[in-house]
């Protein structure tokens, strides 16, 4: 009887152990799941003329605007929670000078960028010369930009997130807000 017992329980042993070392071997390594990620939709964008003392723009129904002063405006997205700050600046025979610090601004974000991506907006008939930078990666700031007419004219733009840098977690909102960037840009009218 009792080499039954024996019998049985190295059976069972060899069993376990078999199923044991099987298991182990069938795959690479463990690995965790990565952190799920919320899909963010945004509602389509309705345009409406935003007057100001030296320029006007469409603006979307989605922002609040908040008046710092006649030169300074920031367009907020509560709902994104980013903002786009404006800065008016009349240009008096110091234009290079202007250009210069909107592009050194840009290229301080190369530290922590992927890319910085150029697009240039002309509209001759409204005197509206436009530079669009998109910035990949995490950096602060993912898009900046600045309009000028070439003689009176000068408006500078950054969009910022109230949220730690990580462009994985942000695209959707930049993705949008690039939208929204460039209806500005294109609606950009002097006074």
């Amino acid at each position: 009887m009792q080499t039954n017992q024996t019998y049985y329980f190295i059976r069972i042993l060899i069993i376990v152990t078999g199923i044991t070392w099987l298991s182990a071997c069938s795959g690479g390594d463990i690995l965790p799941k990565p952190e799920a990620q919320l899909r963010l939709e945004y509602p389509q964008a309705i345009y409406h003329k935003a007057n100001f003392k030296y320029f006007s723009f469409d603006k979307s129904n989605l922002t609040k605007i908040e008046k710092v002063s006649d030169k300074k405006i920031n367009l907020v997205y509560p709902a994104m929670k980013a903002k786009i700050y404006l800065t008016y600046k009349p240009v008096k025979h110091n234009l290079e000078g202007l250009l210069r610090d909107a592009e050194k601004f840009t290229y301080e974000h190369t530290v922590k960028a992927d890319e910085i991506i150029t697009r240039d907006y002309i509209n001759e008939k409204d005197s509206v010369y436009a530079t669009i930078n998109q910035v990949t990666g995490n950096a602060a700031s993912q898009i900046q930009f600045h309009a000028t007419d070439s003689i009176k004219h000068f408006l500078d733009g950054s969009l910022y997130f109230y949220a730690q840098p990580n462009y994985d977690s942000i695209m959707p909102a930049v993705k949008y807000l690039q939208k929204d960037v460039m209806r500005l840009v294109e609606s950009l009218r002097w006074k």
